[in-house]
Order: structure tokens, then sequence, then C-alpha cells
């Protein structure tokens, strides 16, 4: 089974990971590490290390990051770097990404990164909602 890093800065990963168990429910392998505003990068390096020791040895791990090129995304590559055999990173992380990533955690992780790429930008709409002078020209037929 697939392991789970939910990686923020603030309190955003704990925050979406209780989220997604009011939705579907408590999951194995989930730890949240979370890089508060008077941590150094070094603290962080040190929190996502405990949460991988958190896992068994020859589980796959996936680090799914809030954000790209930031403090948590640059200190998550770095232990990804050194273990491509058995984890990897998305970022961009939103509530349908996370809840769809529980639904596919027995798939080897590079097709799971790949379905999740996908699954976040589907995840983000808009409502857009007729204005009373507009007429809905759609097809509903």
């Amino acid at each position: 089974m697939l392991a789970f890093v939910v990686v923020s800065h603030g309190s955003f990963a704990r925050g979406i990971v209780d989220s997604s168990y009011m939705i579907f429910g408590k999951q194995d392998k989930v730890q949240t590490v979370t890089f508060q505003l008077d941590e150094e990068p070094s603290v962080l390096a040190e929190k996502l290390m405990a949460a991988v020791d958190r896992f068994d040895a020859d589980d796959q791990v996936l680090f799914m990051v809030d954000l790209w090129g930031g403090s948590p995304f640059n200190a998550a590559s770095r232990i990804v770097a050194e273990h491509t055999d058995r984890m990897g990173l998305v970022t961009g992380l939103n509530l349908p990404m996370l809840i769809e990533a529980y639904t596919v955690r027995d798939k080897p992780i590079d097709d799971v990164i790949a379905h999740l790429e996908e699954t976040g930008k589907i995840g983000i709409k808009h409502l857009n909602l007729l204005k009373e002078d507009e007429e809905d020209d759609r097809d509903l037929s």
C-alpha cells in the first residue's frame, strides 16, 4: 500500500487531511508535516525524515506538497532524489487529489502520480451562473 506524507506551509496539511478523513474515512499510512513560520528548513527536513521513518522500509512513499519551489517542496525533493526507486512527489495539493489518492493507493507509484496530476486539474472548476437577462443556449436534450 502506498504511504503518504502530506506537507505544507503552515497548518494546511493537517486541515486537508482532517477534511479528507471526514469525507473518505480515516486512512492508514498518512503522515502530515507542517512548516511553520518560525522554523528553519533544517527542522523541516528532520520532520520529513521522521514521518518517513514511521512507515515500513519497503513502503512506496508519495509526498503530496502544497507548492512547487517552496521550502516543503525543496526539502521533500531532496529525500525523493535519494530514493527514486520507491518515492515520488506531487505538488498543487487539493482535496479532490488527496481523496483520489486514497482510492488508487494499491497501484504503482508512477501510475498514481500520473493519475493525480490529472485529478488535481479536474478538481478545479468554477460555478458559471446565468445572469437574469441571459438565455441558456445549451442543448439539454
